[in-house]
Parts: structure tokens; C-alpha cells; sequence
């Protein structure tokens, strides 16, 4: 037997020997990493928005006829403002009040569109303030009963005072707590300069703005039996007794409503709405005119605000225009898988706004929860043109092509 010693040291024995030791742990070491980014939770595919995000309406600013004297407002729901005029500080609305009273009533007892709804009984009190004087008022006798519909075609259309206050103590059990819930519904509708102090506006201390009142009427015309009632010209109360609307606009030019208010000291005031239809999409408009002093055809009060009006709505309906902004399937974004994957995403179908000259409207994204795949068609979010109520154009986005999970490649590579 013979005891070889091992060869002596060298650099490059050392270097093989540490390679022999190292390579296995560094290969293994390679694969676990490898493994567990292949099976690490993927992250949550993204929409970006590459399409612009807002259209301008060609032409030079529309000439709105503003009246000379007291504040107007004029909007298109779903779309925007044109604007206002006046000093907008609150000033005594008379019975355009009443349209805060049927919303609250509305509000807390839905009807369903055509519906008459619960009976009210009437009160002492409702049968004593129908012959009051000066009141606009309705003929109703105690221990009657009238729907709640007729109720709110008296207030509306006849602008019934003392049906006004019967339903501010049917409803809250006291015209005081009704008045609360008033002023409560025009703090979360943002009416910053309204207040009311009784629910027919016959008081002077009962104030608003056209601005505000406009922002109450588009929410107010967005409940069926509201719209159903203010748009009608006439209605026949329970005693067959036939009551004009005072608002002389409707039934005419596609005006749908809403509700006048005159007094001696609140002077001339209405809120409108009225329809346009554009290339086959209908829009209100919905505007308000306050304190207009006599003028008009009749050289009234009453009569200025309704002139003052139509003027509004006239400008309005003739400055309304279509244009196309996207094309369907125009691509206005991507998916993106997180890992360097993007996936575009189009419009479904033309986008269509309607605007007036110079009107810029916004462009928003909204995306639904995106799956890691999906087939081409598959509809990822929504595009809006307008303000974003539901009144605003809204079209579909989908995938435009297959949206696949990130490849190997891409998984083994990430370091976030």
C-alpha cells in the first residue's frame, strides 16, 4: 500500500473545486426562484385611458336672451350650463316653492307612474284656507278624501296653497317639521342660498335663487309621476271642477313644466323644463326665471316671466347640436396586465354628445373588475360624455383583442 499525497494547491484546483460546490446550490437556487415567480398571485390588470378627455364643440360662444332685470339660470340636464345672469342672492320665490314641496312628498311616498297613490283626508283647517282672499287655492271640504296625486296636481298646476300645507301635515304631522325636511333636501342638493319657511311660498322669507332652483328641478324632474304632473296643462279635481295650469308655456314647443310663482312682492318667477330632440336623442332643458318685473304680451308679471322663459327655452332648443366624438371601434385605452402587457380596448359603438358652439364636455373612464383573460368583446368599463349624471351619453368599452395572461418570460423577470 502506498500513501499518494494529494497534488498541492492551486489557484485554479481552488476555483474548481468552489464551482463543483457552488453550481448545484446556485442551479437549485435558479429553480425555486423561477418556481415562485411563476406562481406568484398575478397582478391586477389595469384600464389607462389614452383617448382625450374632453370635446370642444365647434363655433363661437351662443347668444344667450338673458333677461334685463332679476336672475335666470338655463341648463341642459346631462350636458351642462349655459350659464346665468343676475346677482344670484336669495330673493322671495313665491309659489315656485311648491316644486320642493311635491319633491319632498315624492320622496318620501313614491308613486309609480300613473299611480293615484294613498288618500288623504281633509282637515279644518284645508276646508278654512280655501276661500283666502288673495290665495291662489283649491275647494275642498273636511272629511273629504283626495289622492295624493290630485294633491300634487293642485299644488302644481292650480298652486293650491291650502293643499300645500294639508300635505306638509299629512306628510311630517306639522307644517314646521315639513319646513325642516325642506331645507334639509335643499342642503343635500347644495341649494347654498335657499331657504324655506313654509311649504307654498307665499311668505317673503321664503328665498331662493334661479341658480338653485334649477339644480332642485333637475332632480325633481327626475321622478316619473313629477314629470307627469308638471306637464300637464289642465286637471279636473274631485269636485269636477277644472283647473288651468298657470304655466301657459305648456303643451307648447315641447315645454314639459314646471311651476310659475307671482306675488306683489316676489314679482314674476318660473321654473321650465322643456324637451329638444336632436338626431333622434331627446335632452331637457330645464331653466328658472326670478323676480321679473310686469312685461311681457300682457305687461304683467306673470306674463314676463313666461316671455322671459320662452325666450330661454327657444335659445336654448335652437342652439342644441350633435356631434360624432369617437367612432366605434376607435381605440380609447388599454388593458394593462401589470407585467409589460397591453391589451387595447375600443368603444363599442359611435360616440355621439349634444352640445351647443363652444361647449366643452368631459370625457370620463369608468372600469369594471378586470379578469387575468377574456376574449376580443369583451365590454371592461364604460366612457362618459357629459356630466356624468344618468342623463349623460354613456357607451360601452370592450377588448379589442384577447387579453391573456402574462408569459413566462414576463412572470420570470418581474420585480415588484
Amino acid at each position: 500500500l502506498t500513501n499518494t499525497p494529494p497534488p498541492p494547491e492551486t489557484p485554479l484546483r481552488t476555483a474548481a473545486r468552489r464551482v463543483k460546490i457552488w453550481t448545484p446550490l446556485v442551479l437549485l437556487l435558479v429553480v425555486v426562484f423561477a418556481v415562485v415567480q411563476s406562481v406568484r398571485p398575478l397582478p391586477s390588470p389595469t384600464l389607462e385611458l389614452t383617448a382625450e378627455d374632453g370635446y370642444t364643440f365647434e363655433g363661437g360662444k351662443v347668444d344667450i336672451p338673458w333677461p334685463a332685470d332679476g336672475q335666470a339660470a338655463l341648463d341642459v340636464q346631462g350636458i351642462g350650463t349655459f350659464g346665468s345672469s343676475g346677482e344670484q342672492k336669495p330673493v322671495p320665490i313665491a309659489s315656485v316653492a311648491k316644486v320642493m314641496t311635491a319633491y319632498v312628498i315624492l320622496r318620501d311616498h313614491p308613486l309609480k307612474s300613473g299611480a293615484d297613490g294613498p288618500k288623504i283626508l281633509i282637515d279644518q283647517a284645508a276646508e278654512d284656507q280655501s276661500d283666502a282672499g288673495q290665495e291662489s287655492t283649491v275647494d275642498v271640504t273636511k272629511g273629504d278624501k283626495i289622492s295624493e296625486r290630485e294633491a300634487l296636481e293642485s299644488i302644481l298646476i292650480a298652486s293650491a296653497n291650502n293643499v300645500a300645507r294639508l300635505l306638509a301635515r299629512w306628510d311630517a304631522g306639522s307644517e314646521k317639521a315639513f319646513v325642516g325636511k325642506m331645507n334639509d333636501a335643499a342642503k343635500d342638493l347644495g341649494m347654498k342660498n335657499t331657504t324655506y319657511t313654509d311649504p307654498s311660498g307665499l311668505n317673503n322669507t321664503t328665498v331662493s335663487t334661479a341658480v338653485d332652483q334649477v339644480k332642485l328641478a333637475k332632480a325633481a324632474m327626475q321622478q316619473p309621476v313629477f314629470r307627469e304632473v308638471a306637464t300637464m296643462m289642465s286637471y279636473v279635481d274631485y269636485k269636477q271642477k277644472k283647473h288651468d295650469n298657470w304655466n301657459r308655456l305648456v303643451g307648447y314647443n315641447d315645454v314639459t313644466g314646471i311651476k310659475t310663482g307671482t306675488t306683489t312682492s316676489a314679482l314674476g318667477n318660473l321654473v321650465f323644463s322643456a324637451r329638444k330632440d336632436v338626431n333622434g336623442e331627446v335632452r331637457r332643458i330645464v331653466g328658472a326665471v326670478v323676480r321679473q318685473p310686469a312685461g311681457g304680451p300682457d305687461n304683467t308679471i306673470l306674463g314676463a316671466a313666461l316671455h322671459e322663459g320662452d325666450k330661454l327655452i327657444r335659445a336654448a332648443q335652437g342652439a342644441l347640436k350633435s356631434a360624432t366624438i369617437l367612432k366605434k371601434g376607435d381605440v380609447v385605452g388599454y388593458a394593462d396586465d401589470g407585467l409589460g402587457g397591453r391589451t387595447p380596448v375600443a368603444v363599442t359603438e359611435d360616440v355621439t354628445a349634444v352640445g351647443w358652439a363652444g361647449l366643452s364636455v368631459k370625457l370620463t373612464f369608468a372600469a369594471d373588475d378586470l379578469p387575468h383573460t377574456a376574449e376580443a368583446g369583451t365590454k371592461v368599463g364604460t366612457l362618459t360624455v357629459g356630466d356624468g349624471t344618468t342623463s349623460a351619453v354613456k357607451v360601452p368599452v370592450a377588448l379589442q383583442k384577447d387579453l391573456v395572461e402574462p408569459g413566462f418570460a414576463a412572470k420570470l423577470t418581474r420585480l415588484g
